[in-house]
């Protein structure tokens, strides 16, 4: 475990963002670490597709939206 030197503005922004997603603030940096770094390496996939990817990994079931 390191520490890593932030933008007192990036880690205000990191307090807020995970208010809102019901993280602590370290599980926050690490969720945009690792969306970052994939994003990174598949340059051509879309966010939703990279959050897809980590649930198949993860053998996520993820549940079709009903179309009526």
């Amino acid at each position: 475990m390191g520490i890593v030197k932030i933008d007192d503005a990036l880690h205000e922004e990191l307090r807020r963002a995970s208010t809102v997603m019901c993280r602590s603030i370290n599980a926050q940096a690490e969720y945009w670490m690792k969306i970052g770094m994939l994003a990174e390496a598949n340059p051509t996939a879309s966010f939703n597709e990279i959050v897809r990817m980590q649930f198949a990994a993860a053998k996520v079931r993820i549940p079709e939206l009903a179309h009526g």
